[in-house]
């Protein structure tokens, strides 16, 4: 991996972390008061929360990753690869996640035919993952040569 591609990989996985915790914050700020006085689903609530904290911290620790990745000489190329291979997988599922929260914040607020749409919208991009990621996925063996 060049080492402008895996800075660029930091950076970027760096701002979804960023965006994460915005919306995470927004989520506290405006749906909590509503949390407390039982108006939203409180169980679709904290799902909710969970998962933007799983969504985020898979960005920061895909961030981690590529920013070892771009040490370059520091690292072995077969250590390097790995560290690259880990964060490209952080970084799908931190999108993959955040991705899903639209609907679990819909049916959190009760508008379950918006959230339905979202959800398979949210199938679709898992289908088309499941489907394309393995095909543009370097494998640690490719990545060596």
């Amino acid at each position: 991996m060049a080492d402008d591609l895996a800075s660029a990989n930091v950076n970027r996985s760096y701002s979804l972390a960023a965006m994460s915790l915005a919306i995470f914050t927004f989520l506290l700020f405006f749906l909590y008061p509503r949390f407390r006085s039982g108006e939203i689903n409180s169980w679709m609530f904290q799902a909710t929360l969970v998962v933007m904290g799983v969504a985020t911290f898979s960005f920061v620790f895909a961030s981690f990753h590529y920013y070892y990745a771009s040490l370059g000489m520091r690292f072995g190329e077969v250590e390097r690869a790995a560290y690259q291979h880990r964060a490209d997988r952080l970084w799908v599922a931190g999108y993959t996640l955040l991705f899903f929260v639209p609907s679990l914040i819909l049916v959190t607020v009760g508008l379950f035919a918006v959230a339905a749409v979202w959800f398979v919208l949210w199938l679709a991009y898992v289908a088309f993952e499941i489907r394309y990621y393995p095909k543009i996925e370097t494998t640690l063996a490719n990545r060596r040569d």
